[in-house]
């Protein structure tokens, strides 16, 4: 147990000195960031909030709904842990610079292996556990459970987040020892199946459409009992609804203990199974990690790609973009969340494919086009997802060598800017896809395509912009891998950013296109002061997109001006 202390003690006085030095002087943009993130818990506690009590005033099915918002919710986030602890676990324990330093250090197999994991389940569970914990309180308000409701959260959500862990680093280790880290291909085959396999199981669990549809059902017991069953009894999620439950609702206490023993007692096997097979595996994937060599296949289609991208820009910005382009692909972690990305614009697309509107009560035509518009939001959110990902490590990518870009000729304004041209068209690309694909399986109007078309292609250069400054102002050079930089301060600071970017975009649109949509059903035309509400709007819409252009990449070069 020394030796595990000692592995991981480089992180608790990492944190220690962090804590000091906001102590000993507290900076203004901190107490900023930290009043914007306080607002954006009590923005999901007050919808979260909202949507509980809505369900409360349903009479018999209300509690059911809510019972079954809260088994989506921990069977949503069990697999995005599971997901990011596979990405992380990749880097940590096979990856980090510092692994022969401690492979070579007396500690034993098992401790080093014990530090790594703990190290995973820390960098890749505390960003969902934060943005997790304002949807509890909600129940929490709604329900006024008693004080047992407290540490029954804190302790299942302990245990499942151990659990997500654990079968995220079992399937590394499987996956490694069979398939070297290096060999990106490979693995990104084996990611492909189980990515494929795990979304599909999950989506089959919840079953969203059946709820959705309650004239597919034969009686109303049916659809009830349907409505009581969205999961399966065999998932860690089901034993914590229950456990959750049984103190939200006064009528469900049976199978209370059974549930928490259940739970806990598959995190401690998880555990045990972990480090048992890391005693068999864990070193000889480690040892292939680092013996194997990188494959040159597509390096000609990749170098005819490079070409292009560096003709439009000079010698010296073209030498960036360049070495971020090949870094990018060279390193695998980036292609298993790229295989992410692609898991998620396919759910994301699929979930618009399944929606029943021909069954709903309210116009067609009017439930097509607020689905659309409110689409614009979930886009937005989605590609925040992806910027904090690939475009807000994007400064520190450079690592120590970011001396070299400081003492260059080019100027760090240029620096940050080419940055910011090389992830823009990407992402301009994913959103348009984003946009237009719902849209047709929505079947919008002309004039919904092309609002939302336009507004997401605008928002993407805030977005972008946004990762790139936050990422300036939050830098962190010195990272043992990249995917390292995405979790920390800064990362949740971009996010909540961009949310309130976005939810600023859609309010402001959703007055004029209410009053325009309105006017086209009616085939009225629109009134002298209607005119004059809605072009002001659409005008500070542009406002905001540019001052989200401006503002972030002038306080991110301004940060890392300063940097010595």
């Amino acid at each position: 147990m020394k030796d595990l202390y000692l592995l991981l003690s480089p992180r608790l006085l990492s944190l220690k000195n962090s804590l000091s030095g906001y102590k000993r002087g507290v900076k203004k943009r901190t107490l900023v960031v930290a009043f914007t993130g306080l607002i954006f818990w009590g923005l999901m506690f007050f919808l979260s909030a909202r949507v509980l009590i809505y369900f409360r005033s349903v009479d018999v099915i209300g509690d059911m709904l809510a019972h079954h918002l809260l088994a989506m919710v921990l069977l949503t986030f069990f697999f995005l842990l599971i997901f990011s602890n596979i990405i992380t676990a990749l880097s940590n324990l096979y990856l980090s610079m510092d692994l022969e330093l401690c492979h070579s250090s007396p500690a034993s197999l098992k401790e080093v292996f014990a530090s790594r994991s703990i190290f995973t389940i820390v960098d890749s569970s505390w960003m969902l556990v934060v943005f997790g914990l304002p949807i509890m309180m909600a129940y929490a308000l709604v329900y006024r459970p008693g004080p047992g409701y407290y540490l029954t959260v804190l302790h299942m959500g302990l245990a499942m987040t151990v659990i997500a862990a654990g079968i995220g680093i079992l399937f590394t280790m499987i996956m490694v020892s069979i398939f070297p880290a290096q060999r990106t291909k490979d693995i990104i085959m084996l990611l492909v199946i189980f990515v494929t396999v795990a979304l599909y199981l999950m989506f089959r669990f919840l079953r969203p459409e059946r709820l959705a549809d309650p004239d597919a059902f034969f009686s109303v017991m049916q659809y009830v009992s349907a409505l009581k069953s969205p999961d399966s009894p065999y998932l860690p999620t089901h034993w914590i609804t229950k456990a959750l439950w049984a103190h939200l609702s006064s009528g469900e206490k049976e199978g209370y203990l059974f549930n928490i023993a259940i739970t806990w007692n598959t995190a401690l096997a998880i555990s045990a199974i972990n480090i048992w097979t890391a005693g068999a595996i864990y070193f000889k994937g480690f040892s292939k990690s680092q013996e194997a060599k990188r494959r040159r296949g597509g390096r000609k289609i990749l170098d005819l790609f490079l070409s292009v991208v560096r003709r439009p820009v000079r010698a010296d910005l073209a030498s960036i973009l360049d070495k971020d382009a090949r870094t990018f692909f060279r390193d695998n972690t980036q292609w298993t969340q790229l295989l992410l990305l692609g898991a998620l614009v396919v759910v994301y697309l699929y979930n618009f494919s399944v929606l029943p509107l021909e069954r709903s009560p309210i116009r067609l035509d009017f439930l097509q086009n607020e689905i659309a518009f409110l689409n614009m939001g979930l886009a937005g959110f989605v590609l925040s997802a992806v910027a904090v990902r690939f475009i807000f490590p994007a400064v520190s990518s450079e690592g120590k060598a970011f001396w070299l870009i400081c003492s260059s000729p080019m100027s760090l304004k240029r620096f940050l800017w080419g940055k910011f041209l090389l992830y823009l068209f990407p992402m301009i690309f994913l959103a348009e896809a984003l946009i237009i694909l719902t849209n047709y399986l929505l079947n919008v109007t002309a004039f919904m395509m092309l609002l939302s078309s336009i507004t997401i292609f605008f928002a993407v250069f805030g977005i972008v912009a946004l990762g790139i400054g936050f990422g300036a102002l939050y830098p962190k050079f010195n990272f043992e891998n990249i995917s390292q930089v995405s979790t920390g301060f800064g990362g949740l600071m971009f996010m909540i950013f961009s949310a309130i970017f976005i939810a600023i975009i859609i309010a402001l649109e959703a007055g004029p296109v209410y009053i325009v949509f309105k006017s086209r059903i009616n085939d009225e035309p629109l009134t002298l002061l209607q005119w004059l509400f809605v072009v002001p709007s659409f005008v500070m819409v542009l406002v905001i997109n540019l001052l989200a252009l401006v503002k972030p990449m002038q306080i991110g070069l301004k940060a890392i001006t300063q940097i010595e």
